[in-house]
């Protein structure tokens, strides 16, 4: 082990340390954590012996336009992200060869969120509460990487090494200083989210106890988590496989949760080498996989009233499987003629790749209130998913309706901009979050000149 590996290890274990006498004295909740944006309080120890706070002095609020106006003037000189990422990783991994074990083999898949992250930053600077509330949720969710809050103290001390390898001569201590305040503010929510989660496990381990091939490409597994595994219907977790640690991709629990401990997923391989192909190709009854913490905002709500569109793509048709089934369960069996009208619209690229009809055509046939739409192929010309957006449409929505929409982001997209043009309500349509697409660039980054306008395009953290 080097000496600065040693010198990191022993900052963990003070950090340690520190975290379990706050909770020892803690008198009820989490302590360090607060309700407002402005994060202030000892969470974790920088590398320079100084709290991560995201502001200079305790308990005031962060006031990111400054360095957000400061970074963006220089972006230049650290842009394309690409490289400067890759310098990142080269210095964390130099000082500190322990933390390589918590990375995937590949990297080009964390490079590229890492890269999404810091334009979620620099884009939200001027709004600390979105931030706050985003990182939070990332916080909570890398746990299961086995991150934990002193690790990143050695993220920012090589940060600063890469920007001074990137910026060259015209490196600034304002602009180092600029960028360390916007990362440990977005690293504080994340280790408060991380702490706030202490009650429930970083990630579940589980056992496939069924794995049905229901096509070439396409696969249904049955999981059987080790622990208790709540979610809401309507949710998305993280899955891993054995065969590629560290390396995790997001799918939707289909079917009611908690029904008989065991969650299903259906997963489409989209590739070769990723985490989609080893479920569909390499995966077999008896197999580990492990499971990151739910989330996602696609969910029924309140008791629905009124007419309900659903739209999936796929195997977005795994969410609405678990929604159906809560929707029948709240319905059943007084209440059931107190619903509105509900439509799912499930859309395919060719008949073939529609799959689970057996069930679908069967659970329509016993619930009147429900009518299933397929919608396949499309005319030359068009875009991919205007067959089924004029589908969702053809029938003028009521003001008062909803849609819940689970798919590719580019379906979402089409959808969502033919229902609002047709008259739903922009905050009637549901989904979770999105990347950011070409057209999506805010006029706040924009404003910034050419490299914020080149640089942020598709650059989201919530890929």
């Amino acid at each position: 082990m080097s000496a600065e590996d040693g010198t990191y290890h022993a900052l963990l274990a003070r950090h340690d340390a520190m975290r379990l006498r706050r909770q020892m004295l803690s008198t009820g909740g989490f302590p360090g954590t607060d309700s407002g944006s402005g994060i202030s309080g000892p969470v974790g120890p920088s590398c320079d012996g100084q709290p991560y706070g995201g502001q200079p002095h305790e308990g005031q609020p962060y006031e990111g336009a400054a360095d957000q106006q400061i970074i963006m003037r220089h972006l230049d000189l650290v842009t394309p992200f690409e490289e400067l990422i890759a310098h990142l990783y080269d210095a964390l991994f130099t000082r500190h060869p322990s933390l390589r074990s918590l990375f995937p083999a590949e990297m080009a898949f964390q490079q590229a969120h890492l890269a999404r992250a810091f334009w979620y930053l620099l884009e939200h600077l001027d709004r600390p509460e979105q931030i706050t509330a985003t990182f939070t949720q990332l916080g909570r969710d890398h746990r299961k990487l086995g991150v934990r809050p002193a690790q990143y103290a050695a993220f920012e001390t090589a940060l600063g090494e890469a920007l001074r390898i990137r910026a060259g001569e015209h490196w600034s201590a304002e602009l180092e200083q600029a960028w360390v305040r916007m990362v440990r503010f977005g690293i504080t929510a994340m280790v408060r989210g991380a702490d706030a989660a202490l009650h429930e496990p970083p990630c579940w381990e589980a056992t496939v106890t069924a794995h049905r091939l229901c096509g070439p490409d396409l696969a249904v597994l049955r999981v059987r988590p080790h622990e208790t595994f709540r979610y809401r219907a309507g949710q998305y977790t993280a899955l891993e496989s054995a065969r590629l640690p560290h390396t995790w991709r997001s799918y939707y629990p289909a079917g009611d949760p908690g029904r008989d401990g065991e969650l299903e997923f259906h997963v489409r391989c989209t590739g070769t080498g990723g985490v989609s192909e080893a479920l569909v190709c390499h995966t077999a009854v008896g197999d580990r996989v492990r499971l990151g913490p739910p989330k996602g905002n696609l969910g029924l709500g309140e008791e629905p009233t009124g007419e309900l569109r659903l739209v999936a793509w796929d195997t977005g048709w795994a969410a609405m499987k678990a929604l159906l089934e809560e929707l029948e369960g709240r319905l059943r069996p007084a209440s059931e003629h107190r619903t509105g009208r509900v439509r799912l619209f499930l859309g395919a690229d060719a008949l073939s790749d529609l799959y689970d009809t057996e069930y679908l055509t069967g659970f329509e046939r016993r619930r009147p209130w429900l009518t299933v739409v397929p919608v396949t192929g499309g005319v030359p010309g068009e875009g991919a998913y205007d067959r089924l957006a004029r589908a969702v449409t053809r029938s003028r929505p009521s003001p008062a309706g909803r849609a819940l929409l689970a798919g590719p982001p580019a379906m979402v997209r089409t959808v969502t901009a033919a229902l609002t043009r047709a008259g739903l309500p922009a905050e009637h349509v549901r989904h979770d979050p999105l990347p950011a697409g070409p057209r999506d660039l805010p006029a706040s980054v924009g404003a910034f000149g050419s490299a914020g306008a080149r640089m942020f395009r598709s650059q989201s953290i919530l890929a």
